[in-house]
């Protein structure tokens, strides 16, 4: 089999392309500078491993070697991983939902030689069906218009770049800015697309009056949540529905302030629904991306790193929150399911398992009621009741797994305690995650992205602190320090991705950022000053080379390539933007440093949004936990002591076991010689490990006994 340009690659949605008959290019100045100099349109492919229809399209057109032939002879064909350019995306992801009103992956885009975008949509198929143009038929009508009708295309690319520059640049509405442009080619969009996009709610940079003392924006936020929530199978929206783990955590946050219980009912609705959906894996842990359906029964199936850091973190504050136990499992069953499958040789962890096994979708994760009774024996009854294993299955003739019945009405008719039906049906899960090993498996795409991995790290960590499990704690330290080796360079420079010891070229706001959250996680499970120290040198960097002048920041480098447009990402998506991200971190550095820098910075990038957030706030859901941070009173907790000694421990403790959303610690036997400004000038009352906390720029009389400490931090 010949080999095209992406056999070089290392990403494996790359490598997946490198057979096709397409002449593909990675993107870079070899394509770009063919595209010029034979003045040809490029197209440009994007989508990711374990994207269900980019696997489609890639088996129905890119390895057809007709449909190969015609894309070669009249186009340069740029192929790229989104997961990896995730600038590339923003940008050309802006364009495709301007032209058709929605978008998502894979993304096929027409690009003039000056990367001017001027058609565009999703899936396409090999052949006309349902109504929807063939891939064919689009290269055809592409091909005619750059020929016979070029000034045309020349008018409504500048159009459209304009409209992009301001939509992904400076977050002025893209629907308005592009109101002028009408595509050239005209074919009927098709559907099916990955995460079908809707054209979301972009913030404007118009600065407002609200002073940032307003924590009525807290309470609006609250409402508007309510207002859109399903109160019958929790989360927001229909189908297809999609976890919202930011906010989640935001009302979580605004629960543990005491000032709204409908918060805290919301949050635990969501994350109950979950758990017991087929989205959360009842088997092996761990979620996948989204349910096809709105009441959270059939996924999508594969497993993104960056959801089930998210999810995770957010079972564990619940689990802190409450006190109740199911929480607890599922974080800990998610967290073992990333241990055990994601994880890779240096100690960080593969971006994602595919959804489709062998080309089927969904094949390693679903069951017959015959193959349940053939592993089960005995149980399978008992196991076929409690999570919905009918003959007749509920999906395509088999069975996506779903908790459908509880423990305390099995028992009942099954007539034994709660206890053992719990024993047993754990037992039963553990049988079938043995029998399902023996499959064969999805694919996984192994390289490691920066970002998700800090996400990750932060997940561990919390799940070490709260958990109490070693594996969890030795699992965010060999991450961290797989990623500060392999990712982030001795000029303090952070890379995007790494794979088979070749990391990518740039990193990306967001790379700083969720690494930089991940290490202050994991300062506050070790207290281990590297980590913070590390965490703040990766902020002087973003405030040195991201900083807009405006407010918040760019998505890029002030060095990175020159694309179309800078991108300025402002509202979060299925992971926070580096723009709320930072913001988040900068806050809890104030904290910790008190360096103004940090608190005016956080403040100028939360202006931009809060005309938003509160009217969109699914799609500003780290904006809220940041805004959060902002009004809400912050405790500066410094403990000076050994942090591995009984009584040191005892304090910290008091401090950290509670869900404490509002509060840093910092803890050192040697504060004088501490990197972290709270903890100077602190010292040990009689000898014993002393804490110190501080709130509203006031610090309250130093403490050595637990109980003391519990009544300075409210209980």
């Amino acid at each position: 089999m010949a080999l095209n340009r992406l056999a070089g690659e290392t990403s494996p949605y790359l490598l997946q392309h490198a057979g096709n008959p397409v002449d593909w290019y990675p993107w870079g100045p070899e394509a770009l500078e063919r595209a010029r100099s034979e003045d040809r349109p490029i197209f440009l492919s994007i989508g990711y491993s374990a994207c269900h229809w980019c696997h489609v399209m890639e088996r129905e057109s890119f390895e057809n070697p007709a449909i190969a032939a015609q894309l070669n002879a009249g186009f340069v064909a740029i192929k790229v991983d989104r997961e990896e350019r995730p600038d590339l995306d923003d940008i050309y992801m802006a364009a495709v939902q301007a032209m058709v009103g929605r978008g998502g992956w894979p993304m096929s885009v027409f690009l003039t030689p000056e990367l001017r975008p001027f058609y565009g949509g999703t899936y396409y198929p090999a052949e006309r069906r349902h109504g929807m143009p063939s891939f064919p038929d689009v290269l055809e009508a592409v091909d005619h218009a750059w020929h016979e009708r070029r000034e045309e295309i020349e008018r409504s690319s500048r159009l459209l770049a304009d409209a992009v520059a301001a939509e992904v640049g400076s977050a002025v509405p893209v629907s308005r800015a592009a109101s002028a442009t009408s595509p050239v080619i005209e074919l009927q969009e098709g559907e099916g697309a990955e995460d079908l996009l809707r054209p979301g709610p972009r913030a404007g940079t118009t600065k407002v009056l609200n002073p940032l003392s307003d924590r009525m924006l807290l309470d609006a936020a609250v409402a508007s949540l309510r207002v859109s929530f399903d109160a019958v199978n929790g989360g927001w929206g229909t189908a297809p529905k999609f976890p919202q783990p930011m906010a989640i955590e935001f009302l979580l946050r605004r629960a543990a302030v005491g000032e709204d219980a409908e918060s805290l009912a919301m949050a635990l609705r969501s994350l109950d629904a979950m758990a017991a959906g087929g989205i959360h894996d009842q088997v092996g842990g761990g979620f996948h991306r989204y349910a096809t359906d709105a009441v959270w029964l059939v996924p999508h199936f594969e497993k993104m790193l960056s959801d089930n850091a998210q999810l995770s973190r957010a079972y564990l504050h619940a689990y802190q929150l409450t006190g109740e136990r199911p929480y607890r499992e599922v974080a800990g069953a998610t967290l073992d399911y990333v241990r055990r499958e994601l994880r890779v040789v240096t100690g960080a962890f593969a971006a994602s398992q595919d959804a489709d096994t062998a080309g089927v979708e969904g094949a390693t994760f679903v069951w017959t009621l015959d193959e349940i009774r053939a592993e089960l024996g005995s149980d399978a009854s008992l196991f076929a009741e409690a999570y919905g294993v009918t003959e007749g299955g509920n999906w395509e003739g088999r069975t996506v797994l779903a908790r459908v019945v509880d423990d305390r009405a099995l028992a009942a008719r099954f007539d034994m305690g709660p206890d053992k039906v719990s024993a047993r049906l754990a037992a039963a899960r553990e049988a079938l995650r043995e029998a399902r090993a023996r499959r064969q498996q999805p694919g996984r795409d192994d390289k490691v992205l920066t970002a998700w991995n800090g996400l990750m790290v932060a997940a561990f960590a919390d799940g070490a602190r709260i958990l109490g499990r070693s594996a969890d704690a030795d699992a965010a330290v060999s991450a961290a320090e797989a990623l500060l080796g392999e990712s982030v360079g001795e000029d303090g420079r952070v890379r995007r991705s790494w794979r088979a010891g070749r990391p990518s070229p740039t990193g990306y706001l967001e790379d700083y950022a969720d690494l930089a959250e991940g290490l202050l996680a994991l300062y506050e499970l070790t207290f281990d000053e590297r980590w913070f120290v590390r965490a703040r040198s990766l902020m002087g960097e973003v405030l040195a080379r991201f900083a807009d002048p405006v407010g918040g920041y760019f998505d890029t480098a002030d060095d990175h390539e020159r694309l179309l447009v800078r991108p300025k990402r402002l509202e979060d998506g299925a992971t926070p933007s580096g723009n709320a991200m930072t913001t988040t971190v900068l806050l809890r550095l104030a904290a910790w440093t008190g360096d103004t820098r940090y608190r005016r910075a956080a403040e100028e990038a939360i202006r931009l949004v809060l005309p938003l957030v509160t009217r969109h706030p699914t799609a500003f859901g780290q904006w809220l936990i940041a805004l959060d941070l902002a009004l809400e009173p912050l405790d500066e907790v410094a403990i000076v002591g050994d942090p591995s000694a009984p009584e040191t421990r005892a304090l910290l403790d008091v401090a950290m076991r509670p869900y404490r959303p509002h509060q840093v610690v910092a803890a050192s036997s040697n504060p004088g010689a501490s990197a972290i400004e709270l903890m100077q000038s602190r010292f040990a009352m009689q000898g014993r490990p002393t804490a110190f906390v501080c709130r509203d720029f006031a610090c309250r009389q130093p403490v050595t006994e637990p109980a003391a400490l519990g009544a300075l931090l409210g209980g």
